[in-house]
């Protein structure tokens, strides 16, 4: 279980207001195009609104300052930094030979569903999740099979998210792959043990292969622990096999340290079959995958980010814990599910009784703020909205207030 404290943010500045307008900034400049306004708060689309880490900035004005920049391999070190952060943050022992670098990881749902299933396979996604998971499969020609997550009481009296695993294991008959969603968006799901122990034992009765996008497993706070599946599954298989299970992880600094616009992420992917399809679909595509600047931010950001990231999570909870007091304080008329992991708020408006259109200019015209639709994240999303809470905590309580006078 991570612990963090607020002194550990004494000296980060997360409350500073940056503009970012004029910084060709898709949250922020792309307003009028996504919303038809220009005089809505941006909570939308999933970036933080603080300074990143120091050392990555100190890291990208060193390279800068070469006055070439060419053809760029990633150095040993890169995948030692990447290595060492799995193992002192998720307890994972992965092996060099396992790391693929890909640019980015929407990019790489589309280039698993690609290399590893044919057309017409099925896939399982869990909405509502991540839209990007949806067009994953439709645009390889693949079938979307959903096993809808379930939202009921947990053991404690609160709302949460849970996955139907009767309902999983009847969807697997007819599946080749399921993508995870680990911590999941946009519910802020952390998977426990046991469920994860389910998924894995479906998965091995129907010989499923699993994407684990765990994008988000930095970004979870003190009352939840993130559990990578792939070590998970390893518990259980033979020490004398090499590369024994199916599943491919995803992973990225991009969401922890708030730089994915420099677009480098990495699939572990163990199992040596599945990787070399991999390798070899990059190769038939011709992509790109690093540049002279994302490789430097990619190592800096694992080698010297963590006393940001333990700051940054002490900033979070503290705003996760005023908004959802203040939530329930004001807004009989919306349940907030509060999220394990992630800066994100999953916001229940169904009881406004307004259809998802009007559930969105009323978001906007009433109270001029620009957040994501639930819709968009599919079945189990309609009437529910998505707030981006990693801005400044005076923002958020800020838009908040404007959401209560247009309650009221």
């Amino acid at each position: 279980m991570g612990t963090h404290t607020l002194s550990d943010s004494l000296n980060h500045t997360f409350d500073q207001i940056i503009l970012r307008e004029g910084s060709q900034s898709l949250k922020y400049d792309g307003k009028l195009q996504t919303f038809g306004a220009n005089d809505v708060t941006p909570m939308w689309v999933a970036d933080m609104d603080f300074a990143i880490p120091e050392a990555i900035t100190k890291a990208l004005l060193k390279r800068a300052n070469h006055p070439i920049f060419g053809y760029t391999i990633a150095p040993e070190s890169l995948y030692e930094t990447l290595i060492d952060w799995l193992l002192l943050k998720h307890h994972w022992q992965v092996k060099r030979e396992w790391i693929v670098l890909t640019p980015g990881v929407v990019p790489s749902l589309n280039l698993i569903v690609a290399a590893l299933t044919v057309e017409n396979a099925g896939v399982i996604v869990q909405p509502p999740v991540y839209f990007p998971f949806f067009s994953a499969v439709t645009n390889q020609n693949r079938r979307l099979i959903e096993n809808p997550l379930v939202l009921q009481d947990d053991s404690l009296g609160n709302l949460q998210y849970q996955m139907n695993f009767a309902q999983l294991d009847d969807c697997a008959k007819d599946a080749k792959l399921l993508m995870l969603c680990s911590p999941h968006n946009p519910v802020g799901r952390v998977w426990r043990k046991d469920e994860l122990q389910s998924l894995l034992a479906i998965a091995k009765k129907y010989d499923l292969i699993i994407l684990a996008d765990e994008i988000h497993a930095d970004l979870v706070y003190s009352n939840a622990q993130h559990i990578s599946l792939s070590p998970l599954a390893s518990e259980s298989e033979p020490s004398s096999s090499n590369e024994p299970h199916c599943i491919i992880t995803a992973v990225s600094p991009s969401k922890t340290f708030n730089i994915p616009g420099l677009g480098l992420s990495a699939l572990i992917v163990p199992n040596i079959e599945y990787r070399q399809k991999i390798v070899a679909h990059l190769d038939k595509i011709g992509v790109s995958v690093t540049n002279p600047f994302n490789l430097v931010a990619f190592e800096a950001a694992y080698r010297e980010g963590g006393d940001w990231l333990n700051a940054l999570m002490a900033y979070l909870q503290s705003t996760v814990d005023a908004a959802v007091a203040f939530i329930q304080a004001y807004f009989p008329q919306i349940n907030v599910i509060r999220p394990q992991a992630t800066y994100l708020l999953w916001l229940d408006c169904r009881k406004l009784n307004l259809n998802d259109e009007a559930l969105k200019r009323f978001f906007i015209e009433e109270a001029k703020l620009g957040l994501s639709p639930g819709a968009m994240f599919g079945r189990g999303g309609e009437g529910f909205m998505r707030m981006n809470i990693g801005t400044s905590k005076a923002n958020v309580m800020a838009a908040l207030t404007r959401l209560k006078h247009a309650l009221a």
